[in-house]
Parts: C-alpha cells; structure tokens; sequence
C-alpha cells in the first residue's frame, strides 16, 4: 500500500503538553481547591496509563485514597461529580497555560505537516482527547494557519473505546476514506501504539520524559522525535539511512514495506 496520510496524536506528540501543560494544570487546581497533595512525574507516568483525564484523576482517587479535607464528603457522596468538578479547573488552567504560549510545537511537527500536504498526503488529528480539551492545542500550539490543512478531527468522546482500543484509528481512516494500511502514525506512547497497531496501522513513536521507557516492539520506527535539518533525531528503533530526520520519504518506505519485514530494515 502506498502513504496516502500522517495521523497525528495530540498529547506528547504534537507537542509537549502532559509534561508542560496538563500536569502544571492538575497541580494548580489541586492548589486552588486547598487540597495538600501535588502530582510528580514519577506519579504521572503511572496516571498516564489511564485513558484519559477524569479516568486519571478517578483511578487516583480510589487508589491512593489522598487527603480531601473540607472535599471528603463530597467526593464519597458522587466521585464522578467531584471528579469533573476537578477537571473542569484543571481544564480552566490548561487553557490559560496554552494562550499564554506555554507550550510549543515539538520539533519537526510543523515541517511533516507542510510536508505531507506539499507532497499531497491528507492529515487527521486522533486523539483520546476531548475537542473541548483539544480546543486550545489546536488553536494556540498548531494555530489556524496548520489546522486548515487537517481534514479530519477524531477525539475521545466520538468513539465507545478509547485508545489502546482501535477505535479511534479505524474512525478516523474511515472519514479519510483510506484503509489503516494507506496511513502511518504518529505516536508517543506504549498506548497509542497499541491503538494503531490494532487498526493495521503503521506506527513511528516519538518518544519524550514520560515515555521514554515503554515497551514499543510494535513500532516500525523509534525516534527521540522528528527531528529538523541543523537538529537531528536520534533513532532508538528501526532506520533513517541518509536523514538526520523523520521525512516523507522515509514514511513512504515504511507504509510499502511489508509487514513481516525486519523492523531494522524497514526504513532505508
């Protein structure tokens, strides 16, 4: 099958906005709701296994058990509700967060996408996120500039299953009009890389702090991130003979070469 389109995770991918953005936001909320305890990262690597935001501060709720204060009774009488209430500051801070142009763009982002579509290839945004959640990424990290050429959105609550589950990768190929094997993503976790590999669809994970020790056997290509000429990637997995940087190319290779093929070999 040939390249027909990149779908690009959101979170961790696109940009840095768990380490920069959304965990900076829980804390500040935490903060303001007069509650003692903070989220570190060793903590929020754990948390990020959840599927998404209110499944995090859930699962932490009823597994830590963390001091709630004057909030005890509120929490035992509804954790869904006392969960969104949370969510909804934390969401508050996140957006603040990103107007304020916290958080930019990963390296060679912006270059793949002018790329693809220079070389004809559609874009989709697939992302457990919420659009509500996705909003101020989309608006103050990709810009309208960039986000004209993304043809397809698919967010979490579009789908029953969030990722590992295929869900999400299978809508998103079908709005595009494409099979999963027509399209490569864009990855940055263990999880993603499940969805997508469940789809058919071919992976390469850019990794950051928050995942950089995931098991990624699944991927076709491992990379420190996408790289830019004067500011190559480093490649953990696969290849990237004669490029400093994740090109179309190279993404071209990887969609062609058969799956059975030797992960080392599969980007030449």
């Amino acid at each position: 099958m040939s390249l027909q389109a990149l779908l690009f995770d959101v979170d961790g991918t696109i940009a840095d906005t768990e380490a920069l953005g959304h965990r900076p936001a829980y804390n500040r909320a935490f903060r303001e709701l007069g509650l003692s305890f903070r989220w570190g990262p060793k903590l929020y690597r754990k948390l990020l296994k959840q599927p998404g935001g209110r499944e995090r501060l859930k699962y932490f709720f009823l597994k830590y058990h963390p001091p709630l204060g004057e909030h005890e009774e509120e929490a035992k009488a509804g954790i869904d509700a006392w969960v969104a209430r949370v969510h909804e500051l934390k969401s508050h801070y996140f957006h603040r967060y990103m107007r304020r142009g916290r958080v930019p763009l990963r390296p060679g982002v912006a270059r793949l996408m002018r790329e693809a579509r220079e070389a004809g290839l559609h874009l989709a945004i697939v992302t457990n996120a919420s659009r509500k959640t996705l909003e101020p990424v989309l608006k103050y990290s990709l810009g309208p500039e960039m986000m004209a050429e993304v043809e397809v959105i698919a967010s979490g609550e579009e789908v029953k299953n969030k990722k590992p589950s295929p869900d999400i990768y299978l809508l998103a190929a079908q709005r595009l009009g494409l099979k999963p094997e027509e399209c490569v993503a864009l990855e940055d976790s263990e999880m993603g890389l499940e969805a997508a590999s469940a789809a058919g669809v071919r992976a390469v994970v850019t990794v950051n702090s928050d995942t950089i020790e995931q098991d990624f056997t699944e991927a076709s290509l491992v990379v420190s991130g996408l790289g830019e000429p004067g500011a190559p990637t480093r490649v953990l997995k696969g290849q990237l003979s004669g490029y400093g940087w994740v090109t179309i190319d190279a993404l071209k290779l990887l969609c062609e070469a058969p799956k059975s093929a030797d992960p080392e070999s599969l980007v030449a």
